[in-house]
């Protein structure tokens, strides 16, 4: 354990009280995961022009529900995003992490593919490499991986 700050300065900082100071301040050491969770900012690797339009404005999509019991997504959930004041569903295909798992792919940027109501794409391409561990799940990503010529 460290000394508090006013061990380190004596005997003369015992004298004067510490008013409007912190000696030590409290830090989150948590780590980097591989979900989601509310309010994430996602980045549209699809080409539909409501996702580019959000991108070059610089409001990127956030999310606002996920679609399971534990409401954190990961790559393959579907979660509902708000985008331009607009709220349309998406697939979540790429998480930001530091550290390497195995079979999971690691990404920079956490991103998302944009769906209208009956569970279509908007987009005609998807511009990013998809995981190839939506693979194993064609029925639910069938339409998705049509799209994408890339995976990792």
């Amino acid at each position: 354990p460290s000394p508090t700050f006013s061990v380190m300065l004596g005997s003369a900082a015992m004298l004067r009280p510490h008013v409007g100071y912190c000696a030590q301040r409290a830090f989150s050491t948590t780590p980097v995961a591989l979900h989601l969770i509310l309010r994430s900012r996602l980045r549209v690797v699809d080409n539909s022009a409501l996702g580019r339009q959000a991108m070059m404005d610089g409001k990127p999509p956030k999310i606002i529900h996920v679609y399971n019991k534990k409401r954190i997504a990961s790559i393959g959930d579907k979660v509902l995003v708000a985008i331009l004041g607009q709220k349309k569903q998406g697939f979540v295909v790429g998480c930001k992490h530091k550290t390497q798992t195995p079979l999971v792919p690691r990404y920079d940027t956490n991103n998302v593919v944009l769906l209208d109501d009956n569970g279509n794409p908007l987009g005609t391409r998807i511009l990013s490499p998809l995981p190839s561990m939506l693979r194993s799940d064609k029925q639910r990503f069938s339409k998705i991986l049509a799209l994408s010529s890339r995976f990792v």
